[in-house]
């Protein structure tokens, strides 16, 4: 018996990633329960994961290998953070300020705390001719963001850099035409009341933002104005409270034309600026 508890939409998920049933065969089987379907995994390999999401609260996304995003299927594994659904949006956002068009498009761009490479290699395919750098300081995240972007680091129009923030960036400040950054935003004292789910798998180093959650926020946009381009545009993902302190941060580091963004529950969850032309 494989539901022993726990989130039917994570068993749902389950069956899907490791066991081959989609959704559309899901529903199918609960109108004919006694219908047959090929497994992509045995019964007791899926109850093994299983077992061991609920007794110790392993991501399913770690167990499978796999977490989808966008239209992608993303590698992932201990040491990187899982990519959310809310993070998909800093990609919507990036094109709709460069502009359908080829006179918007970034020559140049970077993806800071690439982790998985998951923006990294969204904006790689929207933009196959413009150069792309993902940046990160953890080698774990770093190995695993060069598995998922091994096919635009192959063609050269990809690099990844090691190291915090900007710096790795040195040669390319003034240069960078969009910026697009998940960092770690969430304060202390929620991080450590997080579901150990959360908190006991995935890196702090790209969950614990310090004790208001702005550390790496603080850094990123005051280096923004000296590593953009004229009218360069930076992109960022927040907590859901953070948004009037993340603007005021912009300001502070001269950028401009600043405006919050929603996600899909209507939050102010983003943050974008760009440099004076």
């Amino acid at each position: 018996m494989l539901a022993l508890g726990g989130a039917a939409s994570s068993l749902d998920w389950l069956l899907d990633l490791a066991g081959g049933v989609d959704w559309q065969q899901q529903q199918q089987l609960r109108l004919r329960t006694d219908a047959l379907v090929p497994l992509r995994r045995n019964l007791s390999e899926l109850e093994a994961l299983w077992r061991r999401h609920l007794e110790h609260q392993d991501p399913l996304q770690y167990l499978v290998g796999i977490c989808p995003w966008r239209d992608l299927a993303l590698q992932v594994a201990p040491g990187v953070l899982i990519p959310r659904q809310e993070t998909e949006l800093l990609i919507e956002l990036a094109i709709e300020l460069t502009g359908p068009d080829s006179a918007g498009r970034p020559l140049r761009w970077a993806d800071l705390g690439t982790g998985s490479g998951c923006l990294a290699l969204a904006l790689a395919q929207r933009w196959p001719q413009a150069q792309g750098f993902a940046v990160d300081c953890s080698e774990e995240a770093l190995v695993q963001a060069k598995g998922n972007l091994s096919s635009a680091l192959e063609q050269g129009r990809l690099e990844l850099r090691a190291g915090h923030w900007w710096q790795p960036l040195q040669d390319q400040w003034g240069g960078l035409d969009l910026v697009v950054s998940n960092p770690p935003y969430i304060p202390t004292a929620i991080w450590e009341g997080l579901e150990p789910v959360v908190r006991e798998h995935e890196p702090e180093l790209a969950l614990n933002g310090g004790s208001d959650g702005l550390d790496a926020i603080r850094t990123i946009t005051k280096g923004a104005i000296q590593a953009l381009a004229p009218g360069g545009w930076l992109l960022l993902e927040h907590h859901h409270d953070q948004s009037q302190a993340v603007l005021a941060l912009m300001e502070a580091g001269g950028l401009t034309e600043l405006s919050a963004r929603h996600d899909l529950e209507g939050v102010a969850r983003f943050a974008c600026a760009r440099r004076p032309r």
